[in-house]
């Protein structure tokens, strides 16, 4: 029986696969029908950029990263309404239109937007952010009330002693 895959070439057949499913994706997500458009920002979204977000119940505070490599800060705006953050700017292509033979074309240029749903017990009001080396990091302090709690759970009276007496 022959293999289909030649051992050299599985991984370069692999990385074609995942970068044309990336590129199928980013398509598919930039028109997502959930995106709430703001009448002042009705443009096409072209980018989509990772996202991680998480409450750290330790230090009590909601964090959200963003992966935006090539964004300017004077192109980013972030902006809380309710419980929803919504984040969108723009990666512009920084050289020269001209034309160009690819070889590799992988970076999405453009307008993107994000909007998340803020976890319950998020102080909106102290929402801070920072930009450092293409990582955009908001923090909110979030309520102990909001945050799980362990219940503890005490032993009852067996039912058949409660029978005996």
């Amino acid at each position: 029986m022959r293999n289909l895959y030649r051992p050299e070439n599985w991984m370069e057949e692999l990385f074609g696969f995942r970068r044309e499913f990336d590129e199928m994706f980013n398509r598919i997500a930039s028109r997502r029908p959930w995106t709430t458009e703001l009448p002042e920002f009705k443009k096409t979204f072209s980018m989509v950029p990772a996202i991680e977000t998480y409450v750290d119940k330790e230090a009590r505070k909601y964090v959200c990263r963003v992966t935006l490599p090539g964004v300017e800060l004077k192109d980013l705006e972030v902006q809380v309404h309710g419980e929803l953050l919504t984040i969108r700017g723009e990666r512009k292509i920084a050289r020269e239109k001209k034309e160009l033979q690819y070889f590799e074309e992988e970076i999405a240029y453009g307008k993107f937007e994000r909007i998340l749903p803020l976890p319950e017990g998020v102080a909106t009001e102290k929402l801070t952010a920072e930009f450092t080396n293409g990582v955009l990091e908001l923090t909110a302090p979030i309520a102990a009330v909001a945050l799980p709690r362990k219940v503890e759970v005490k032993s009852a009276v067996p039912f058949t002693k409660q029978i005996a007496a």
